[in-house]
């Protein structure tokens, strides 16, 4: 069919430095993934998320809460730990502040 019979232009194709730019870009990105993929692999992360989720898919109890399970696995504190540990630490600044209303109320008896 004639295309200008049907009153519609085709589309012209694209100049010879358009799609090199568009190759370009396309291996620049697969060049930066394949750098990303390697910097993972070296560094074992790559084999610490697969032996995290094959664990999570051999568990037989599934977990309510996978993210937690994750970063149980991967060594990181659960919420409850975290929770705890914020929980120690405020008792911990208020009681510096309370020792240090008593350094100070005794450095005044002792100076008079």
């Amino acid at each position: 069919i004639n295309a200008e019979y049907m009153g519609t232009e085709l589309p012209h194709s694209q100049p010879a430095s358009h799609l090199s730019d568009i190759e370009e870009m396309y291996q620049s990105s697969e060049t930066k993934k394949e750098e990303f993929r390697k910097y993972l692999e070296k560094a074992n992360v790559i084999d610490a998320l697969t032996k995290v989720l094959v664990t999570l898919y051999e568990e037989p109890d599934r977990p309510t809460k996978p993210i937690e399970y994750i970063k149980k696995c991967l060594g990181g504190p659960s919420q409850s730990d975290y929770d705890q540990l914020k929980q120690e630490n405020e008792q911990l600044r208020q009681r510096i502040q309370q020792l240090e209303v008593e350094n100070a109320s005794l450095k005044g008896v002792g100076a008079s």
